[in-house]
Protein backbone atom coordinates (compact mmCIF):
# COMPACT_ATOMS: atom_id res chain seq x y z
CA UNK A 1 0.00 0.00 0.00
CA UNK A 2 1.27 3.16 -0.75
CA UNK A 3 0.33 6.54 0.90
CA UNK A 4 0.14 9.97 -0.58
CA UNK A 5 1.40 12.49 2.38
CA UNK A 6 0.13 15.47 0.07
CA UNK A 7 -2.19 16.47 -2.33
CA UNK A 8 -5.14 18.87 -3.17
CA UNK A 9 -7.42 16.60 -4.48
CA UNK A 10 -10.87 19.28 -3.47
CA UNK A 11 -8.91 21.71 -5.95
CA UNK A 12 -11.01 22.71 -8.92
CA UNK A 13 -9.09 20.90 -11.38
CA UNK A 14 -10.69 17.85 -10.02
CA UNK A 15 -14.45 18.72 -10.12
CA UNK A 16 -15.33 17.06 -13.44
CA UNK A 17 -13.65 13.54 -12.53
CA UNK A 18 -12.82 13.44 -8.86
CA UNK A 19 -14.56 10.08 -7.96
CA UNK A 20 -12.86 8.55 -11.00
CA UNK A 21 -9.76 10.25 -9.73
CA UNK A 22 -9.92 8.56 -6.03
CA UNK A 23 -10.35 5.29 -8.44
CA UNK A 24 -7.33 5.44 -10.27
CA UNK A 25 -5.13 5.92 -7.02
CA UNK A 26 -6.88 2.82 -5.42
CA UNK A 27 -6.04 1.12 -8.56
CA UNK A 28 -2.98 2.08 -8.23
CA UNK A 29 -2.12 0.76 -4.99
CA UNK A 30 -2.78 4.84 -3.18
CA UNK A 31 -5.17 3.93 -0.61
CA UNK A 32 -4.36 7.21 1.66
CA UNK A 33 -4.57 10.49 0.60
CA UNK A 34 -3.70 13.43 3.25
CA UNK A 35 -4.90 16.78 2.42
CA UNK A 36 -3.26 19.69 3.29
CA UNK A 37 -5.86 22.96 3.41
CA UNK A 38 -4.47 26.55 1.81
CA UNK A 39 -7.00 29.11 3.27
CA UNK A 40 -10.34 29.99 4.59
CA UNK A 41 -11.55 29.74 1.30
CA UNK A 42 -10.56 25.91 0.83
CA UNK A 43 -11.56 24.49 3.76
CA UNK A 44 -15.09 23.92 2.60
CA UNK A 45 -14.24 22.35 -0.39
CA UNK A 46 -11.19 19.76 1.91
CA UNK A 47 -14.32 18.97 4.04
CA UNK A 48 -16.59 17.68 1.85
CA UNK A 49 -14.31 15.52 0.24
CA UNK A 50 -12.96 14.20 3.45
CA UNK A 51 -16.40 13.73 4.87
CA UNK A 52 -17.07 11.58 0.73
CA UNK A 53 -14.41 9.48 1.60
CA UNK A 54 -13.95 8.61 4.91
CA UNK A 55 -11.97 5.89 4.74
CA UNK A 56 -9.24 7.60 1.83
CA UNK A 57 -8.95 11.07 2.71
CA UNK A 58 -7.50 12.44 5.86
CA UNK A 59 -7.50 16.16 6.55
CA UNK A 60 -5.07 18.77 7.50
CA UNK A 61 -5.64 22.26 8.63
CA UNK A 62 -3.49 25.08 8.47
CA UNK A 63 -2.59 28.98 6.53
CA UNK A 64 -0.30 28.24 4.15
CA UNK A 65 2.63 30.80 3.48
CA UNK A 66 1.14 32.36 0.35
CA UNK A 67 -1.70 33.30 2.05
CA UNK A 68 -0.50 35.44 4.37
CA UNK A 69 -0.93 38.87 4.26
CA UNK A 70 -0.60 42.00 6.23
CA UNK A 71 -2.53 41.30 8.99
CA UNK A 72 -3.67 37.42 9.10
CA UNK A 73 -5.15 37.31 12.43
CA UNK A 74 -8.18 36.36 11.44
CA UNK A 75 -7.55 33.92 9.33
CA UNK A 76 -4.89 32.62 12.19
CA UNK A 77 -7.81 32.79 14.92
CA UNK A 78 -10.27 30.10 12.86
CA UNK A 79 -7.33 27.80 12.04
CA UNK A 80 -6.94 27.37 15.49
CA UNK A 81 -10.64 27.18 15.99
CA UNK A 82 -10.92 24.54 13.75
CA UNK A 83 -7.74 22.61 14.71
CA UNK A 84 -9.76 22.74 18.63
CA UNK A 85 -12.51 20.39 16.84
CA UNK A 86 -9.83 17.45 16.73
CA UNK A 87 -10.76 16.15 13.51
CA UNK A 88 -7.21 16.79 11.73
CA UNK A 89 -4.19 14.62 10.53
CA UNK A 90 -1.81 17.93 10.98
CA UNK A 91 -0.94 21.06 11.00
CA UNK A 92 -0.55 22.27 7.03
CA UNK A 93 0.58 23.46 4.85
CA UNK A 94 2.31 26.15 6.76
CA UNK A 95 5.49 27.56 6.24
CA UNK A 96 7.11 30.21 4.56
CA UNK A 97 7.50 31.07 1.13
CA UNK A 98 10.18 34.02 -0.36
CA UNK A 99 9.79 32.71 -3.99
CA UNK A 100 6.48 34.84 -5.01
CA UNK A 101 6.78 38.13 -2.60
CA UNK A 102 8.26 38.93 0.14
CA UNK A 103 6.65 41.82 1.28
CA UNK A 104 5.13 39.91 4.56
CA UNK A 105 8.16 38.01 5.28
CA UNK A 106 8.02 38.93 9.12
CA UNK A 107 4.44 38.46 9.43
CA UNK A 108 4.96 34.90 7.45
CA UNK A 109 7.65 34.15 10.10
CA UNK A 110 5.17 34.71 12.39
CA UNK A 111 2.35 33.10 11.49
CA UNK A 112 4.62 30.26 10.68
CA UNK A 113 6.07 30.03 14.73
CA UNK A 114 2.55 30.23 15.65
CA UNK A 115 1.18 27.51 14.07
CA UNK A 116 4.06 25.46 14.72
CA UNK A 117 3.44 26.30 18.52
CA UNK A 118 -0.52 24.55 18.44
CA UNK A 119 0.73 21.89 17.00
CA UNK A 120 2.90 21.06 19.52
CA UNK A 121 0.29 21.51 22.29
CA UNK A 122 -1.90 19.35 19.62
CA UNK A 123 0.45 16.96 19.71
CA UNK A 124 0.01 16.99 15.55
CA UNK A 125 2.72 16.85 12.63
CA UNK A 126 3.77 19.94 10.50
CA UNK A 127 3.60 19.57 7.57
CA UNK A 128 6.22 22.48 5.75
CA UNK A 129 5.93 24.52 2.73
CA UNK A 130 9.57 26.17 2.69
CA UNK A 131 9.80 27.62 -1.10
CA UNK A 132 13.39 29.58 -1.07
CA UNK A 133 13.24 29.68 2.64
CA UNK A 134 14.96 26.91 4.19
CA UNK A 135 17.29 28.88 6.34
CA UNK A 136 14.24 30.76 7.44
CA UNK A 137 12.34 28.05 8.16
CA UNK A 138 15.11 25.70 9.91
CA UNK A 139 16.02 28.99 12.24
CA UNK A 140 12.16 28.54 13.74
CA UNK A 141 11.69 24.91 13.77
CA UNK A 142 15.46 24.29 15.69
CA UNK A 143 13.92 26.91 18.28
CA UNK A 144 10.67 25.17 18.78
CA UNK A 145 11.91 22.25 18.48
CA UNK A 146 10.59 19.30 21.25
CA UNK A 147 9.84 15.97 22.00
CA UNK A 148 6.54 16.46 20.42
CA UNK A 149 7.29 18.58 17.09
CA UNK A 150 7.14 16.20 14.42
CA UNK A 151 6.43 16.48 10.31
CA UNK A 152 6.91 16.56 6.72
CA UNK A 153 9.32 18.84 4.89
CA UNK A 154 6.74 19.03 2.06
CA UNK A 155 8.63 19.27 -1.85
CA UNK A 156 11.68 18.67 -0.23
CA UNK A 157 14.35 19.83 -3.33
CA UNK A 158 17.35 20.88 -1.11
CA UNK A 159 20.75 19.92 -0.61
CA UNK A 160 22.59 16.78 0.69
CA UNK A 161 23.52 19.38 3.28
CA UNK A 162 20.02 20.23 3.92
CA UNK A 163 18.39 16.83 3.81
CA UNK A 164 21.43 15.46 6.81
CA UNK A 165 20.05 18.43 9.00
CA UNK A 166 16.25 17.60 8.19
CA UNK A 167 17.65 14.03 9.79
CA UNK A 168 19.56 15.42 12.31
CA UNK A 169 16.38 16.93 14.21
CA UNK A 170 14.95 13.93 14.73
CA UNK A 171 10.75 12.93 13.65
CA UNK A 172 10.76 15.16 10.74
CA UNK A 173 10.87 13.18 7.22
CA UNK A 174 11.53 14.33 3.54
CA UNK A 175 8.70 14.76 1.43
CA UNK A 176 9.60 13.68 -2.14
CA UNK A 177 7.51 14.14 -4.92
CA UNK A 178 7.43 14.73 -8.62
CA UNK A 179 10.67 16.56 -9.06
CA UNK A 180 12.39 13.26 -8.37
CA UNK A 181 11.66 12.34 -11.93
CA UNK A 182 13.30 15.46 -13.41
CA UNK A 183 16.16 14.81 -15.43
CA UNK A 184 17.72 18.26 -14.70
CA UNK A 185 16.07 18.44 -11.17
CA UNK A 186 19.05 17.22 -8.98
CA UNK A 187 17.10 15.53 -6.31
CA UNK A 188 17.51 12.15 -7.75
CA UNK A 189 21.32 12.77 -7.25
CA UNK A 190 21.13 14.30 -3.77
CA UNK A 191 18.79 11.26 -2.34
CA UNK A 192 21.22 8.73 -3.70
CA UNK A 193 23.58 10.46 -0.98
CA UNK A 194 21.05 10.59 1.40
CA UNK A 195 19.22 7.44 1.47
CA UNK A 196 15.24 6.76 1.32
CA UNK A 197 15.57 5.88 4.99
CA UNK A 198 13.49 9.27 6.45
CA UNK A 199 11.72 9.98 2.85
CA UNK A 200 7.42 9.85 2.22
CA UNK A 201 5.83 10.10 -0.62
CA UNK A 202 3.93 12.66 -2.21
CA UNK A 203 2.23 14.66 -5.34
CA UNK A 204 0.93 18.05 -4.58
CA UNK A 205 -1.41 17.04 -7.03
CA UNK A 206 -2.98 19.16 -9.32
CA UNK A 207 0.96 20.38 -9.06
CA UNK A 208 4.29 19.06 -10.43
CA UNK A 209 3.23 15.85 -12.11
CA UNK A 210 5.71 13.25 -12.87
CA UNK A 211 7.42 12.46 -15.83
CA UNK A 212 5.72 11.48 -18.47
CA UNK A 213 3.09 13.74 -17.23
CA UNK A 214 5.41 16.97 -16.49
CA UNK A 215 3.36 19.94 -17.42
CA UNK A 216 -0.39 18.01 -17.12
CA UNK A 217 -2.42 17.60 -13.80
CA UNK A 218 -0.96 15.58 -11.29
CA UNK A 219 -2.86 12.77 -9.50
CA UNK A 220 -2.53 10.48 -6.95
CA UNK A 221 -2.35 7.52 -9.13
CA UNK A 222 1.07 8.54 -10.07
CA UNK A 223 2.49 7.92 -6.38
CA UNK A 224 4.09 4.80 -7.88
CA UNK A 225 5.96 6.94 -10.64
CA UNK A 226 7.71 8.68 -7.97
CA UNK A 227 8.23 5.37 -6.15
CA UNK A 228 10.45 4.04 -8.91
CA UNK A 229 12.00 6.82 -9.63
CA UNK A 230 13.32 7.06 -6.11
CA UNK A 231 14.12 3.43 -6.06
CA UNK A 232 16.35 3.35 -8.79
CA UNK A 233 17.93 6.59 -7.09
CA UNK A 234 19.08 4.90 -3.83
CA UNK A 235 18.83 1.87 -5.49
CA UNK A 236 16.44 -0.54 -3.79
CA UNK A 237 13.25 -3.01 -5.04
CA UNK A 238 10.57 -0.77 -5.28
CA UNK A 239 8.76 -2.75 -3.05
CA UNK A 240 10.86 -1.65 -0.13
CA UNK A 241 10.45 1.91 -1.13
CA UNK A 242 6.71 1.27 -0.52
CA UNK A 243 7.04 -0.32 2.71
CA UNK A 244 9.76 2.66 4.21
CA UNK A 245 7.47 5.19 2.55
CA UNK A 246 4.23 3.68 3.87
CA UNK A 247 5.48 3.24 7.50
CA UNK A 248 7.27 6.76 7.77
CA UNK A 249 4.09 7.76 6.83
CA UNK A 250 2.17 5.86 9.24
CA UNK A 251 4.98 7.14 11.61
CA UNK A 252 4.09 10.86 11.00
CA UNK A 253 0.43 10.67 11.44
CA UNK A 254 0.00 8.43 13.73
CA UNK A 255 -1.93 5.83 12.56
Amino acid sequence: MYIDTHAHLYHKQFDQDRKEMVRRAHDAGVHKLFLPNIDLTSVEALHLMCDEYPETCFPMMGLHPCSVGEDPSRDLAEVERLLATGRYWAVGEIGIDLYWDKTWIEQQKDAFRQQVRWAKELALPVVIHCRESFEEVMEIIEEEKDDDLTGIFHCFTGTEEDARRVIALGGFKLGIGGVITFPKGGLAETMSKVGAAHCVLETDAPYLAPVPFRGKRNESSYIPLIAEALAAAVQLPVDEIERITTANAEEIFQE
